[in-house]
């Protein structure tokens, strides 16, 4: 049998694949188109089923919320009705309560009203009892009248004032100015209230401005004018233009109000057993004053027992000397001093307890007292003498 050449091939035959070749290929699919595919068709489809499986989700939270919300309804419901009904249960109670004891009442008087009409008169005693125990009611202790209750009152109100001491302090404002991390030991204001100098443990003088303060309240200078020694006392002289500084050291320092120095106290010698020989403080200082009324004059006392007076425009040397003495005529040491009022007087408490008083002009001990005292205003001084 002859084959069919090639001009004879069917078309069928022509077009379709040879399962010969393709078992020989192995390829099962041999001869076939691809398949193509349409993305953008896929993406939309996606987000489609995405957006309604969201819309079935909101769907069925919405249901369960509102199912929550008509069991919580339902609840409340019940929680009232047994209430309502214990309510109208108990208005039922009271109700036939308050008709039986109407009904109780009526037989009562009823009953009553027969034995009134029945029954034998009662003795005079009897008749007599009921109106002598409502006379002794009556006669009772009357109570107190209620305008003695209010005074009462009123009084322990205005006790509750004047024991509050901070109620009668007439301030307005308030700040507070942040010195240092140790302890502020010495303040000192100026005559005008117009600047504040402080100094504390950290050996720091610190001076504000108030007029030239902003939000920050932050000091205008700081310095140490004593280097490593700790301030105990500032004082502005009278006229405010210069500040005496009171240290650690045996040395008072004078600065001028913008803390520049004016003076420094000399330093005396303490070999000489006699203080009153040397020119200046040989221990440690306490505290220090202006005159109220000479310019330029202050004093300080020291643990060398002595109080000394100094002029600003001597500084070599100490005006005068004082020394206070015990009743056996021992040492004492000053732990605070100040000038009367018309400066004519010089005032030292002492570690004995005693205040001791001398003369601007002398160094004899005037007047001694005995207190206890580590602050020495000179109307503190007054009332002692006076009492």
């Amino acid at each position: 049998m002859e084959r069919p050449g090639p001009s004879e091939v069917t078309g069928s035959d022509a077009s379709g694949p040879d399962p010969q070749l393709a078992v020989t290929m192995g390829f099962t699919g041999f001869g076939k188109k691809a398949r193509t595919f349409d993305l953008e068709a896929m993406f939309e489809q996606t987000r489609r089923t995405a957006v309604e499986r969201s819309r079935k989700t909101l769907e069925a939270r919405e249901k369960e919320e509102e199912m929550n919300r008509e069991k919580e309804l339902r609840r409340q419901n019940e929680d009232i009705e047994p209430t309502s009904s214990g309510a109208h249960v108990v208005r039922d109670c009271s109700k036939s309560s308050s008709r039986d004891t109407s009904s109780s009442e009526s037989e009562e008087s009823s009953g009553s009203s027969d034995d009134e009409l029945i029954g034998p008169p009662l003795p005079l005693k009897m008749m007599e009892e009921p109106s002598n125990h409502i006379e002794e009611d009556i006669l009772g202790p009357l109570p107190p009248p209620l305008y003695e209750e209010v005074e009462e009152d009123d009084d322990d109100g205005d006790s509750e004032e004047e024991e509050n001491p901070v109620q009668k302090i007439p301030d307005s404002h308030e700040i507070t100015l942040k010195h240092g991390t140790k302890t502020v030991s010495a303040l000192g204001l100026d005559p005008s209230g117009a600047r504040l100098v402080t100094g504390g443990y950290d050996y720091d003088v610190k001076f504000w401005d108030f007029a030239g303060m902003d939000a920050s309240f932050k000091a205008f200078r700081s310095l140490q004018p004593c280097e490593c020694h700790q301030i105990k006392s500032l004082q502005y002289s009278n006229t405010g233009d210069m500040i005496l500084v009171v240290s650690g050291s045996s040395q008072a320092k004078v600065i001028d109000r913008d803390g520049f120095e004016v003076m420094e106290c000399i330093k005396g010698d303490q070999y000489i057993v006699d203080m009153a020989n040397t020119k200046g403080h040989t221990a440690m200082l306490h505290t220090g004053s202006w005159h109220p009324k000479i310019k330029g004059e202050f004093m300080t006392c020291s643990n060398d027992a002595t109080v000394r007076t100094w002029e600003v425009e001597n500084p070599r040397k100490q005006r005068s000397v004082f020394k206070p003495r015990t009743m056996q005529g021992k040492k004492v040491i000053p732990t605070t001093c100040t000038y009367s009022r018309d400066g004519n007087l010089i005032a030292a408490a002492c570690q004995n307890g005693s205040i001791q008083i001398w003369d601007r002009n002398m160094t004899s001990s005037k007047v001694r007292l005995s207190q206890g005292t580590t602050c020495l205003p000179w109307a503190h001084v007054e009332a002692h003498m006076i009492g």
